[in-house]
């Protein structure tokens, strides 16, 4: 056999060699594909079934500050976050304080989010009882229709969608990341999700945590205040945002949505809550803006409220009402004087 032939049957080896090595590579890229998209139509199945078992109306088609119902592929909305203060232990689902409140607007040309933190001790009108409390008792007043009428009469602007969530969701989400990262800012023990005093020990510095360490540092207040503790919630749940919407994250939202299985109560139909996934999608950076409500101690017959700034309040008002990109509507409730109100006011739930 001449060298030429024995050069061109290597040639010819080697070219089969590399059409199946090829037709490896695509066949593994096609199981890759074909694994990628089943398990992304697995997530929507199971995001879907998730969703609908939460669905729980808010007795309204529409708010009554709005002149339409709202797309959120379309239009600017808002969206009020409630912590609620239960568990399967304490059995208080229905009559149960909000442990959190926070109030999301989101312009939808910006792909901007306004993130305000609510007190929980704010004194404010609550129009399903017709006088002042704190804003966490509208809640145990009259439910999730209660809180949401109370916030709108606050900022005189709509709330379309609600997200109310218990302390399991809160400890599996964070969990189902594996934790996030986040700056604890002093030494302190709290209980944990059971009731358990000092079961939670944290110290100083940006660390990771799991869920029911997570819950400690959004809860506790033990040594500083209420919109200290704000700001902390805040800064917990851009924590929670950004490692939701990693690379990292995409094969842990199966546990992600299972862990709002039986834990979450909205107003959102699937299709609705689908339309938010482009504020994380859409290839610009998410500009995610946090406030508080400023205020003072207020303590009529010994029990402690915090007042808010009237200025600072209407200040706040017209921001979220600018982001909305809304006209507001006349006000339904002029603030007269708190102490004749709370005169006439039911005890208190403490």
């Amino acid at each position: 056999m001449s060298n030429n032939t024995r050069k061109k049957i290597r040639i010819t080896k080697r070219k089969k060699r590399s059409k199946k090595r090829l037709l490896f590579m695509l066949a593994i890229a096609i199981i890759g594909v074909f694994i990628v998209v089943n398990y992304g139509l697995n997530l929507l199945q199971r995001a879907d079934d998730v969703v609908t078992e939460a669905y729980e109306s808010d007795g309204r088609d529409k708010s009554e500050l709005r002149d339409k119902i709202v797309d959120p592929k379309f239009d600017n909305v808002s969206i009020l976050i409630m912590g609620v203060d239960s568990s399967d232990k304490r059995e208080n689902a229905a009559s149960a304080r909000t442990d959190t409140l926070m109030l999301a607007t989101l312009n939808k040309d910006d792909k901007s989010v306004k993130l305000i933190s609510i007190p929980r001790d704010s004194y404010v009108y609550i129009p399903e009882v017709g006088y002042e409390d704190k804003i966490n008792h509208a809640h145990a007043f009259g439910g999730t229709k209660a809180a949401i009428e109370t916030v709108e009469n606050l900022f005189n602007i709509p709330v379309d969608y609600y997200l109310k969530v218990n302390f399991e969701a809160f400890i599996d989400v964070v969990d189902a990341l594996d934790g996030i990262t986040v700056e604890v800012p002093y030494d302190f023990s709290e209980q944990d999700s059971k009731d358990r005093a000092n079961a939670i020990q944290l110290y100083a510095g940006l660390q990771d945590l799991d869920g029911e360490e997570a819950l400690a540092l959004a809860r506790t207040r033990k040594l500083d205040n209420d919109i200290e503790r704000g700001k902390r919630q805040q800064e917990i749940i851009k924590a929670i945002v950004d490692k939701a919407i990693s690379l990292s994250s995409i094969f842990k939202y199966d546990d992600m949505i299972e862990a709002m299985r039986g834990n979450l109560a909205t107003n959102m139909s699937p299709s609705e809550m689908k339309s938010f996934v482009s504020y994380g999608t859409s290839g610009t950076n998410l500009d995610f803006e946090t406030m508080t409500l400023e205020g003072e101690n207020y303590q009529p017959n010994k029990i402690y409220y915090w007042k808010l700034d009237e200025i600072a309040l209407n200040e706040t008002k017209s921001k979220l009402q600018q982001h909305l990109e809304i006209t507001p509507s006349v006000q339904t409730y002029t603030e007269s004087n708190a102490d004749s109100q709370y005169e006439n006011a039911s005890p208190s739930i403490e």
